[in-house]
């Protein structure tokens, strides 16, 4: 059975919330999109699949389909900028629930994406019209007025003046950030018009099947944010897989509110071992070697995927804003190589840190890192058959032979994979036992148990998560803290994604598609909910760690509870199981110890004055458009970053030293330094040349202050070892049974 969270199957979900665009078809919509008979044949099926099979069907009911309207146009609008309120009143009140119900489920007729479609078009030239008009005359830009850069909960403007008003602070918004970029007034016009001539250009692109995808995606987010419609083109495009084989940057896109943004970076790809690009960048520009960039604000993503894959070797020149400024006019250029994204570049790895123990000498403490739950299905080799369980299993023999005392498994960023891998890989470290229960849409609890013989580890350990540990990697932390087996530690939360989803092609379920030699489209549908061997599920709480350390990801939107329609929470009974969660004494002495560290290190007052800055910047809704002000806020900003910097790399120097341990060849060097790169010979599969020493552009990157105070929690649960009042069953904590008795 497949894990539903795999990255290609998260890419599916990716890709079609980048067909939010906020500028679509220039000619007459009447004209244009008229609804195919295998379209309205799709669209009918696509509601008898959701109301027969997803999960929570009987909570969707037709009268809940008015709230498609809403959905649909901020889809269109996603800042809540051209629509006027009339709009959202007059369309709501022209389509109510059961009306779109009936003309969807029986007639497949998709008409009012047309219309509303037609009006947002109109609402789209006309205010391009008036910006060229308005960039023409002076802008006052010494106001001191404000602007609200996120508007995705806004109301839209009541009327045509207060969308003038509200257009006019945008604008000089929009001109203050590129003069911050150090452009003249005249050259920041430029840049600007230049921006609205793009989407201009771009009302030609928008076609039936993109309203129908838009739409009828939105019919699907009713019953939960993971089920969606895909097209024939997305299907084809991005289909089912998890061999993570494309020639390209190895970067998951989406696009919202116009902008192009790095949603995730494939682990092994080019993006993520350039270490040039990082999760929520936005790619503004894209260039050939020797051309021109061309600005994709707006466009079409297949359009920005395709500029962006290219020929193996070749080079894509990136302009980005750093998703890390403070500042929204901040841009880089970056070059990246496109290469062959191969699953072997995402495998485990392994290391040996030497952590200071209280007497002061080294206790030799292992960690694994694991980018994603991968199997034998997705890996194209024809001999090697690699998984993720087995991968683990490997590193840990060696790490065990050379001596650890204790082992961090580290899942940070680990969106998913196989299911059979994460309970593969849970029962490493458990005796056999039930890992995960699966729950139908009926009510009917399956059991998944790990089936090994034994346990291949049986010492302490921790695991180390944060809100963007999803799916998979919640079924494992948390069956290891059921089964009392490690500390989880990180972000106040994982993901929260408990939920599985299958992908169903429209032709497959369709006798009238089946007979028609037309591609047909598909849907991604939940069709069922994870539950921990306790009862709890993983769904929209996550996992909830032992002890969190301070992160800028907790005050991001990110994880199910920021999503709309998101299942609910709940619990189903126990399923017997041989453990239970550590001792809340022991917890406590743990967690003590940490808040005191927290309370005393300079590597804690360093991440926190990290964190502060970038709340601080995070709870700034309204942003001044005055350029003197706005000056003076990014100077204050470049030098706070230089500063964290220098900390930064001055409290590197006590970094514990590591040993590496790699399965494959361990990456290379980034393109930022080609020269040394090509020195960086790979090792062979030997035992004896699968250690290699850390450099400067190692995985494991400067002050990790997490995973070093995760070694030295780990490290005062093996001290509370000796002391027999915080054992359980005989046996010392985040141990195992046979541990006690070797």
């Amino acid at each position: 059975m497949m894990f539903r969270r795999s990255l290609l199957s998260r890419r599916l979900a990716v890709i079609l919330a980048g067909l939010i665009l906020c500028v679509r078809a220039a000619a007459s919509v009447e004209d244009t999109f008229k609804t195919p008979q295998n379209l309205a044949t799709e669209a009918t099926w696509l509601v008898k699949l959701l109301e027969g099979a997803h999960y929570s069907r009987s909570t969707v009911h037709p009268g809940d389909y008015g709230a498609v309207i809403p959905d649909y146009m901020t889809a269109l609008d996603g800042q809540h900028l051209f629509f006027l309120d009339s709009d959202r009143a007059r369309f709501t009140k022209a389509y109510n629930g059961d009306t779109l119900y009936s003309n969807i489920a029986y007639l497949g007729n998709i008409d009012p994406a047309y219309e509303i479609y037609r009006i947002y078009e109109k609402r789209v030239q006309a205010r391009i019209t008036w910006i060229q008009e308005a960039l023409k005359k002076p802008v006052d830009l010494s106001t001191n007025e404000t602007y609200a850069v996120d508007r995705t909960k806004a109301d839209w403007p009541a009327t045509a003046a207060d969308s003038d008003e509200l257009w006019g602070r945008r604008l000089k918004f929009e001109l203050v950030a590129e003069m911050l970029g150090k452009k003249t007034p005249d050259q920041a016009k430029d840049t600007v018009k230049k921006h609205y001539e793009r989407l201009l250009k771009n009302l030609s692109d928008v076609e039936t099947s993109d309203l129908a995808e838009i739409y009828l995606t939105c019919i699907a987010a009713l019953y939960d944010p993971h089920s969606s419609y895909f097209s024939a083109e997305t299907y084809e495009d991005f289909g089912i897989q998890m061999n993570l084989e494309l020639v390209g940057i190895g970067a998951m896109l989406r696009l919202k509110d116009d902008y192009c943004s790095i949603e995730e970076l494939v682990p092994g790809g080019p993006a993520e071992l350039s270490h040039l690009l990082k999760p929520h960048d936005k790619i503004l520009a894209v260039a050939q070697d020797n051309e021109e960039p061309v600005e994709i604000v707006g466009m079409k993503l297949r359009k920005i995927v395709k500029m962006i894959r290219g020929k193996q070797g070749s080079k894509v020149h990136l302009i980005i804003q750093p998703a890390s400024a403070a500042d929204t006019s901040a841009r880089k250029e970056i070059v990246i190589t496109r290469d062959v994204v191969k699953l072997n570049s995402a495998r485990a790895h392994a290391a040996i840190f030497q952590v200071p123990g209280a007497d002061g000498h080294p206790v030799p403490m292992g960690v694994i890192t694991l980018p994603e739950f991968y199997g034998p299905a997705g890996d194209r080799s024809a001999g090697e058959k690699i998984s993720a369980s087995r991968d683990t299993a490997d590193l840990l023999a060696k790490l065990k032979k050379a001596g650890i005392q204790g082992l961090v498994l580290d899942l940070r960023h680990n969106g998913g994979g196989f299911l059979g891998e994460a309970i593969n890989l849970a029962g490493l470290f458990v005796p056999r036992g039930p890992i995960v229960q699966v729950r139908e849409s009926d009510g009917r609890i399956i059991v998944d148990n790990d089936e090994l013989v034994g346990p291949a580890y049986d010492g302490p350990m921790a695991v180390l998560t944060d809100r963007f540990s999803a799916s998979a990697s919640e079924i494992v932390a948390g069956a290891l803290q059921n089964y009392g087996r490690a500390v989880v530690i990180g972000d106040d939360s994982t993901h929260g994604k408990g939920t599985v989803q299958t992908v169903v092609e429209m032709k497959n379920i369709s006798p009238e598609l089946a007979m028609s030699a037309e591609k047909s489209g598909a849907a991604k549908v939940t069709i069922q909910k994870f539950y921990l061997p306790s009862g709890s599920s993983t769904q929209l709480r996550g996992v909830v760690p032992d002890i969190s350390l301070p992160s800028i990801d907790d005050s991001l939107p990110i994880g199910e509870r920021s999503l709309p329609h998101a299942l609910i929470w709940d619990r189903i009974p126990s399923t017997p199981f041989d453990g239970r969660p550590l001792d809340p004494k022991v917890v406590a002495s743990l967690r003590q110890s940490s808040l005191s560290r927290q309370s005393k290190l300079e590597e804690f007052s360093f991440l926190k004055r990290d964190v502060d800055w970038f709340k601080s910047h995070q709870e700034q809704k309204l942003i001044s458009v005055n350029l003197e002000q706005r000056r003076a806020e990014k100077s204050a900003d470049d030098a706070f970053r230089k500063d964290i910097k220098a900390e930064q790399e001055r409290l590197a120097k006590s970094d514990y030293p590591h040993q590496e341990f790699w399965l494959s060849a361990p990456p290379a060097k980034p393109a930022a330094d080609t020269k040394k790169a090509d020195d960086a010979a790979s090792a062979d599969d030997s035992d004896e040349a699968d250690a290699v020493l850390s450099t400067d552009q190692d995985p494991y990157p400067k002050m990790d202050v997490h995973l070093r105070e995760t070694f030295r929690i780990l490290n005062d649960a093996i001290g509370l070892g000796s002391d027999r009042q915080y054992w359980a069953n005989d046996h010392a904590p985040l141990t195992i049974a046979s541990a006690a008795k070797n």
